[in-house]
């Protein structure tokens, strides 16, 4: 069925529950992001043992990223081609979804308290685990999108609600988990984001629940065939390059705050605002109040202006999604990011403005992009799956979203690479080169997935007629 705005539209109520899931998908993912490293190798004058040398973690996580990326086509390749009473879709996220959080959970509990090859393996094995079912509960749900959402206007204000769910869920994570590390450990804290992701993926599916459909033929066609036809597609093509592009300009800025932070900001504030303490602390002085800030801090705060904005450009970008489609809004967020991105390295330059508060506004309106970019890939790759049947007649959602989050995560493996090479120009309060080139670079990668995405010519409402007015052929192969 292609996106049709003359169906009845889904009920407000099953959008919301059905988007809430991505609040417990962003409060695993950022807290796992944020403390795994640091839980299993912090410094070493952290309060907690070290269980893993770092380089070891480290070529772990490497080699359990690069493992996990292929399940992905596999396990959507399954999914098109399941024949049940509950669809091709609900039974992976039915069953996987507790061994999802159990495997969650599990990360946290080490059977070994202090530095040892049991304890890497362990980490190896769990994490494993924890990627596969996460896969086979994840995939699944994502690609029930374009089958209870069959009107363009619902897939957009779904995915809209997503964008609010998951940065709620992000905040939980990033400050929330922290405060209950401090009070009750890290298990606790392990137990506690793994049970809010398994209701909340639980509350999602039971959105989905009745508009799941049950009629849908499963895909006839062998592995090789469906991953061939999928990147054969031509707007999948002019569609994925912007997609990881666009990620990795955001990844770079986000991976550099902390440097710029460190570097630029707690050594360039004023003496008469600002009285540097040591080289990882500061304390802002605000009239007779007094503030220690260190590197987290910093980072939290310009974090949470970009968070600020994201959630307050998400009415606007409904609203012109709605007016003029959503590709014209993805482009032009593309734009956005490719004028806006390399000003950030004159971040701390201008004259008579504090470099806090000249930072916080920089970073503050990354937000605008970053509200288009986290909003619409799902809604349309929903489209292209849309246009994918008018083709070949099957319905193949999960092959889709599986094959671009397989090259989204073998591509993620180049984003600290090329920070690294970033950083090796210069770090330094002395020379800061590196870390305000970072701008200049994301800029230049949305401009380039601007270029590509000029290919995409799919419209919001993909019928036949439609689609053959934007001179795209709908012969099927």
């Amino acid at each position: 069925m292609a996106a049709r705005d003359d169906l009845p539209a889904m009920p407000l109520l099953d959008r919301l529950l059905y988007a809430s899931a991505s609040f417990g998908g962003n409060v695993l993912s950022r807290s796992r992001d944020l403390w795994l490293i640091y839980f299993y190798a912090p410094p070493p004058d952290a309060d907690i043992p070290r269980r893993v040398p770092v380089l070891v973690l480290g070529a772990l996580l490497l080699a359990a990223r690069v493992i996990e990326a292929f399940d992905d086509p596999l396990i959507g390749w399954w999914s098109d081609r399941t024949r049940s009473r509950w669809g091709r879709r609900i039974p992976f996220v039915l069953f996987a979804t507790p061994f999802y959080a159990l495997f969650a959970a599990l990360l946290w509990t080490p059977p070994d308290p202090g530095q040892s090859a049991l304890n890497a393996a362990y980490l190896f094995i769990v994490l494993e685990a924890f990627h596969l079912f996460s896969t086979l509960s994840g995939g699944p749900f994502e690609s029930l999108l374009p089958e209870i959402a069959p009107r363009s206007q619902d897939r957009v204000s779904i995915v809209t609600w997503q964008v609010f769910f998951g940065t709620i869920g992000a905040f939980v994570a990033l400050v929330v988990s922290g405060i209950i590390v401090d009070v009750a450990g890290f298990q606790a804290m392990g137990v506690t984001m793994a049970v809010l992701a398994f209701a909340s993926r639980y509350i999602g599916l039971a959105g989905a629940w009745r508009h799941a459909r049950r009629d849908v033929e499963p895909a006839r066609i062998d592995f090789l065939q469906a991953v061939r036809s999928t990147l054969a597609n031509s707007q999948f093509r002019a569609f994925l390059p912007t997609f990881i592009l666009f990620n990795a300009a955001i990844s770079l800025l986000t991976s550099a705050l902390p440097y710029w932070a460190a570097v630029v900001l707690l050594g360039g504030l004023k003496p008469e605002i600002a009285r540097v303490e040591s080289g990882r602390e500061l304390a802002l002085q605000l009239g007779p109040l007094e503030f220690g800030v260190g590197v987290g801090t910093a980072v939290g705060l310009l974090t949470g202006a970009a968070i600020v904005v994201v959630l307050a450009s998400l009415p606007l970008v409904y609203q012109l999604s709605v007016r003029k489609g959503k590709a014209w809004v993805y482009s032009r967020a593309l734009l956005y990011g490719s004028l806006y991105m390399p000003w950030l390295a004159f971040m701390g330059f201008i004259p008579g403005v504090d470099p806090f508060l000249q930072a916080l506004l920089f970073v503050a309106f990354i937000g605008v992009p970053m509200a288009a970019v986290y909003t619409f890939p799902n809604a349309i790759q929903a489209d292209i799956v849309d246009y994918d049947y008018l083709l070949t007649g099957q319905r193949r959602e999960a092959i889709y979203y599986a094959t671009q989050a397989t090259l989204e995560k073998i591509a993620s493996a180049l984003y600290p690479a090329v920070l690294a090479v970033l950083l090796s120009l210069g770090a330094s309060a002395e020379n800061p080169l590196g870390i305000r080139l970072v701008g200049p670079v994301a800029g230049l990668a949305c401009l380039l997935g601007l270029v590509t995405f000029r290919a995409y010519r799919l419209p919001d409402q993909v019928t036949p007629e439609a689609v053959q007015g934007r001179g795209l052929s709908v012969e099927r192969a």
